[in-house]
């Protein structure tokens, strides 16, 4: 049977800290599903092709390097429908710190009382990547900042372009 696990997310933008769970997530599983979810009230500084398309130039080689399959979709409403549309019985969650783990809890037990077939996998950040948000990148960004060690170079490329308009 076939392992497979969704990572979702806003993913506005592909941070290190992502990258640092993708590298654990392909491990875990045969194919690992980035989920950028749409959320109609919010306005992200990338349009969700602009998300998908650094999904997949980051992530894709990742988990090709150990051959895990990988694809990036998006969606919009509920996470565990989404991983059921795409069969996934694994959630892959990253956590930096207690806040996360408390927040992250919450939303695990209420998936495992409509899917108790999807386990969810907390993934622990490196140390390195604690502090990273997306947020806070975004932040940094638009206020003329180094975010080089927050981001893939692609990224941070794609960042600069984003603030020169």
């Amino acid at each position: 049977m076939t392992r497979i696990a969704l990572y979702p997310g806003s993913f506005d933008p592909v941070s290190n800290g992502h990258l640092d769970v993708v590298r654990q997530a392909v491990g875990l599983c045969d194919k690992l599903i980035v989920a950028i979810g749409i959320h109609p009230g919010k306005k992200p500084l990338f349009t969700t092709d602009e998300r998908l398309e650094m999904a997949r130039a980051v992530f894709g080689p990742v988990a090709a390097k150990v051959g895990c399959g990988f694809d990036a979709v998006t969606y919009d409403g509920l996470t565990i429908t989404s991983a059921r549309d795409h069969g996934a019985r694994i959630m892959i969650r990253g956590l930096r710190d207690g806040t996360d783990l408390d927040y992250e809890m919450q939303i695990a037990g209420m998936n495992e009382t409509m899917a108790p077939d999807v386990q969810t996998v907390f993934v622990p950040a490196s140390v390195g990547v604690r502090p990273i948000t997306a947020t806070l990148v975004r932040q940094i960004a638009a206020m003329g900042g180094d975010v080089s060690a927050f981001v893939p170079a692609s990224v941070a490329a794609d960042l600069k372009t984003k603030f020169k308009s």
